[in-house]
């Protein structure tokens, strides 16, 4: 990409598109193209041809999504596979149509199997059953990578998939109700601690294991793969470590500053054991993670620890 280029971020607000729109501001980059939700409605077809031909970006990311935890997965099936359907269709079709020089899409790691082999390694993609609960995300997910494939082979296009790992940082979702489990930890301490709570309870027995990247280091490797990256098929993004949601949840406790008790809920469900990419093949192409769990943690509790959650 040249400095100049012409970008576009599709979800620029949302946590991954603001942490590529910031790290390729810090690298230099400024002609941006940014529309809010309310400005394009990627869903409509009509409105995503005339930005294109309008606009003509010579580079995209990808990163617009239809995004939540198990209960909004589960709730809202129909949503979740119509809504990434129609934004990644839109989006891959009209960045072929109006030579996009290469486009960048983001799926993520929910496409694998669920009874996979940990660590997940990229050839295990379709070589079993998906998690129910997340099913039609998944598979609007795995839509986009077989489509910028089939665009690649078909016309020539420029267009690569990545699938991050359980992601953290600016602007993540706190909502209780469909946050994912490290937002949702650093809200109950700190709520805990502001309201002089005596414990703070986690679901399940704690023992599960979770792999977990700051935006910032996913949108770094986004940047490298774009500028270095030509090939079909998808890069996992992520650290290769993972941690016990026990081992996570103490460790909240402690850069909050929470004095009280954990307290495992053993009625409520696990979910899966272990989730934990194989990053290999992103090694061997030159990039690893650089922020530990501890200090990305830190970074988000300084952020977020003064937030009014009432409002």
């Amino acid at each position: 990409m040249e400095k100049l280029s012409k970008i576009y971020i599709a979800g620029h607000r949302g946590m991954v598109g603001s942490s590529i729109l910031r790290a390729l501001q810090l690298k230099g980059y400024s002609n941006f193209l940014l529309k809010t939700s309310a400005e394009l409605d990627l869903r409509n077809q009509q409105a995503v041809a005339d930005f294109f031909a309008y606009e003509k970006p010579d580079y995209v990311f990808l990163a617009a999504a239809k995004v939540g935890g198990i209960v909004a997965n589960n709730t809202y099936r129909a949503d979740f596979i119509y809504e990434n359907m129609m934004i990644q269709s839109n989006v891959i079709h009209q960045a072929y149509l109006n030579g996009v020089k290469k486009l960048l899409f983001l799926g993520s790691s929910c496409i694998y199997p669920k009874l996979a082999m940990q660590p997940l390694k990229e050839e295990y993609l379709l070589t079993g059953l998906l998690e129910p609960t997340n099913e039609p995300y998944a598979i609007a997910k795995i839509a986009g990578i077989k489509m910028c494939d089939a665009y690649r082979e078909q016309y020539g296009c420029n267009f690569i998939s990545v699938m991050p790992t359980n992601l953290y940082g600016p602007n993540d979702n706190y909502d209780l109700n469909n946050s994912h489990v490290l937002p949702a930890l650093l809200r109950k301490f700190i709520t805990a601690k502001n309201n002089g709570d005596a414990a703070v309870i986690i679901w399940g027995t704690g023992s599960p294991l979770r792999e977990f990247l700051h935006a910032d280091d996913l949108a770094d490797a986004c940047l490298y793969l774009m500028e270095t990256h030509n090939e079909s098929g998808l890069v996992n993004i992520g650290v290769g470590e993972d941690v016990s949601i026990l081992d996570l949840a103490k460790m909240v406790k402690q850069i909050v500053g929470f004095e009280g008790k954990i307290i495992t809920d053993t009625s409520k469900p696990d979910g899966t054991p272990r989730k934990l990419m194989d990053v290999s093949k992103l090694t061997n192409l030159g990039w690893k993670a650089s922020i530990s769990l501890d200090e990305g943690i830190k970074k988000v509790y300084e952020e977020i620890k003064d937030r009014d959650w009432s409002k």
